[in-house]
């Protein structure tokens, strides 16, 4: 509607681009069926971008020497009559909003939207690792294969064990409690 109601306050100009009648909603709707997703996508990106160039001096009262993102997910709940393509359960339909956020400037420099059933581990293959960039992130996400890309590209991650978590300590160093450090 807001799109619909612009349009109309432009017509004397939008007549001069060869628009000559009144844009509805219907025509808007139709054109956005047939018009490719990823045009959305790439634009969004690049406004990320711009965002991230303008605030990157900026400190928001939090002293980081590298970069620091947090990775989460976020499942929102669907009709499953009207958006059957997102099928999560068998009567439930949902998407899965995953994002990666900057804590710098608390930009997202990563979303991807999936349908409900993809597991959030999954999003570690897609994701561009900053080389020196700490990464942290829920227990969903730990699995040590896909983990291990981000040593070698020399970032760091923090993640919640699981509790079935079975490990050894090798090596064990005093922490002084009053750092607020728990081991």
């Amino acid at each position: 509607r807001n799109i619909e109601t612009c349009l109309r306050a432009m017509q004397p100009k939008l007549y001069h681009c060869g628009i000559r009648g009144n844009v509805s909603r219907t025509t808007l709707a139709k054109a956005n069926e047939n018009r490719d997703w990823r045009i959305y996508a790439d634009f969004a990106q690049i406004l990320i971008d711009k965002a991230r160039t303008l605030y990157a001096d900026e400190d928001f009262g939090i002293q980081l020497s590298r970069e620091v993102y947090a990775l989460d997910s976020t499942t929102i709940d669907l009709c499953l009559s009207l958006f059957p393509w997102a099928k999560f359960r068998k009567h439930k339909a949902a998407v899965k909003i995953h994002t990666l956020i900057d804590l710098k400037g608390s930009i997202p420099t990563f979303v991807r939207v999936t349908d409900g059933k993809v597991h959030d581990v999954n999003i570690l293959d897609d994701l561009i690792l900053e080389s020196g960039a700490i990464y942290i992130m829920d227990r969903g996400y730990l699995d040590f294969a896909r983990l291990f890309t981000f040593t070698q590209n020399l970032s760091t991650f923090i993640t919640r064990a699981k509790s079935n978590f079975d490990y050894r300590r090798l090596y064990y160093r005093k922490v002084d409690k009053t750092t607020g450090l728990r081991c």
